[in-house]
């Protein structure tokens, strides 16, 4: 027990990585994880921080061990695998998270959650306010955030103010979660128009079949977030079926309401920004993983999960 946690002696919120990996194999060394790259003349071996690490995404050409399955799992390491580059491109396929099986976590969080959850009218409420959080959130990012004023986006900028105004006042008004959804599709788009003025770009959202850098990076990015959404709703014990607006009938629909909460603050205007700087799918990558520790969106979806787990439980 001691050595489970000294491995978990950081905090999930707190820690600095995310690791995309392809063609190579993971595995233990030295009692290390490790993982191995063959050069055309040599092998090399890399070390996997994993007690300071949230999640590691396995792309193409990748093997794991069992005994590096079992180290990270006993430090609260999510494990994904994914297609090139980190985003299932290959026949719609899902990110399949194997989630560590321990039953030790706190059970707090997922009575609350479900003290609410089946009763439409306080999901609906719940729902509201995760869109309203994640209005918050963009406008603080892009209130502060110096690189994105000197690619153009400010949060007081008319266009800004104006949309984040007319979809508060939207999403209070809205009768269900159909209405909702309506409306958080609408934010969306509102918000690439903006981006694409901002960026001079033309640009039409077409996640499954992305051929240009802004549509590629977008779903790129959409997935590191869902790697923090999946680690928040893990470390908090709640299922990911128990979602509150997304995909009635996907079983991880919630991961996909929590990402929501940073997806347009720190990965959208960042999409448009490296689409025209031509900038690479590793550069941006990095952009979004710097965006995560400089703003604090693991802190923020942890913070916004046991808010409304609670508030939800009072209505």
């Amino acid at each position: 027990m001691e050595y489970l946690t000294d491995l978990k002696a950081i905090l999930h919120s707190k820690r600095a990585n995310i690791y995309y990996i392809e063609k190579c194999r993971v595995m233990v060394k030295s009692g290390r994880v490790v993982y191995l790259t063959e050069a055309k003349t040599e092998k090399q071996y890399w070390n996997i921080p994993i007690a300071n690490t949230t999640v590691v995404l396995l792309g193409t050409g990748t093997s794991i061990t069992q005994a590096a399955v079992r180290m990270m799992a006993a430090a609260g390491v999510l494990l994904g695998f994914s297609g090139g580059g980190g985003t299932p491109l290959i026949a719609g396929n899902e990110v399949e998270w194997l989630s560590p099986q321990s039953e030790y976590r706190p059970t707090e969080y997922v009575q609350n959650w479900l003290s609410f959850w089946f009763d439409e009218t306080k999901r609906l409420k719940v729902a509201k306010k995760f869109q309203l959080l994640r209005l918050e959130y963009l406008q603080r990012v892009w209130s502060k955030d110096k690189a994105l004023h000197n690619a153009g986006f400010y949060a007081d900028d008319a266009d800004i103010q104006q949309a984040i105004s007319r979809f508060s006042t939207e999403i209070e008004q809205c009768p269900n979660t159909t209405h909702l959804l309506l409306t958080e599709a609408q934010l969306t788009k509102r918000l690439y128009k903006i981006a694409a003025k901002r960026t001079q770009l033309e640009f039409v959202r077409n996640q499954d079949n992305a051929t240009d850098e802004a549509n590629i990076f977008l779903n790129h990015g959409n997935y590191l977030a869902y790697g923090l959404a999946a680690t928040t709703l893990w470390v908090l014990g709640i299922p990911h079926g128990f979602a509150v607006l997304h995909g009635k009938t996907r079983r991880g629909a919630l991961v996909f309401d929590v990402a929501d909460l940073v997806k347009d603050s720190l990965i959208l205007p960042w999409a448009f920004i490296c689409a025209q700087e031509q900038t690479t799918e590793q550069e941006f990558r990095q952009q979004c993983l710097q965006n995560f520790a400089q703003h604090k969106a693991l802190d923020f979806m942890f913070d916004s999960l046991k808010q409304l787990s609670d508030e939800g439980s009072q209505l």
